[in-house]
């Protein structure tokens, strides 16, 4: 295949922004235009690459597509970098895919000291569902659970993410006097991150014969996953990293010493020679040296 770096970027430009008309914007040309490099696009590869609704989505065949599209944006403004050192060229963008808690504990500070050189465009997603980004080309690289490399990319092993069972002291009190008991742990309110966790059902389901527990509250962000469970209302599965403090302070406590969950997290980046993807990827795996459990 013969592909237009134009018609790439189009692509790319069509994705991250959701729309032709947005992709035109970001590439100071027309949507006429964009439509045109789309439709030649697909004429080279012989295949539909983009469905344009509204935001556009991108067929499996497009992920492809799309995968080559941002490595090759990547490459090139790693060239220009070299190229031109003391230039104005504008920081390379790095799209990467972390779970909320690795983002609230670790993660950042380790993306701090590369940003007067990158754009990150991170994305939340659970753990287990950041490979499918990927997969898409949507992400340069992710923190997963999954230790199998999606096509075209390099994983190693992080460490694990230590979960603990953690309730306010009064909920406790309150709700398991007994201790985790099932009878108590059928109708205990517990807190849940979003629809996708399956912590706190994965303890559950390690302590109870029946189903899960029936009066769930969901709060989907880390800061406020751990006030929900301070403030009383549920009890919620916390990463050791989160919630040792507020246990030395007294404000937690461990429902079930014997049942920590132990998360596996795995790095996984797309197998190119970038100096910026590089650098990310050791800055990474030094903070999850110095922060996870090996």
């Amino acid at each position: 295949m013969d592909l237009d770096l134009s018609q790439l970027r189009a692509l790319s430009a069509a994705v991250a922004e959701g729309s032709l008309e947005g992709a035109a914007r970001a590439l100071h040309v027309t949507p006429s235009a964009v439509s045109q490099r789309l439709r030649a696009l697909e004429v080279a590869t012989g295949r539909v690459l983009l469905v344009r609704s509204r935001p556009v989505r991108v067929t499996e065949s497009g992920q492809v597509v799309l995968r080559l599209a941002r490595q090759v944006e990547l490459l090139g403004a790693d060239a220009a970098r070299e190229l031109e050192p003391d230039g104005d060229a504008e920081p390379r963008v790095l799209a990467i895919a972390v779970n909320a808690d690795s983002l609230a504990t670790w993660v950042l500070p380790a993306l701090a000291p590369l940003g007067a050189e990158v754009r990150f465009d991170v994305h939340r997603e659970d753990q287990d569902h950041t490979a499918a980004l990927l997969r898409s080309g949507a992400v340069v690289a992710a923190v997963t659970t999954d230790p199998d490399p999606v096509p075209g990319c390099s994983v190693t092993r992080l460490g694990s993410m230590r979960y603990r069972p953690m309730a306010a002291p009064g909920f406790a009190a309150r709700h398991l006097p007994d201790g985790p008991t099932p009878a108590a742990l059928a109708v205990a309110p517990v807190v849940v991150f979003d629809r996708k966790d399956d912590l706190q059902h994965r303890y559950l389901r390690s302590r109870l014969d029946g189903g899960p527990a029936r009066h769930l509250h969901h709060v989907p962000a880390s800061a406020d996953f751990l006030a929900a469970v301070r403030l009383g209302l549920g009890w919620g599965m916390l990463p050791d990293l989160q919630s040792a403090e507020h246990e030395a302070a007294g404000e937690l406590v461990d429902l079930d010493p014997a049942g920590a969950v132990d998360v596996v997290l795995h790095w996984q980046q797309w197998k190119l020679r970038s100096a910026s993807l590089d650098r990310l990827g050791e800055a990474v795996l030094a903070a999850a040296r110095a922060h996870l459990v090996p």
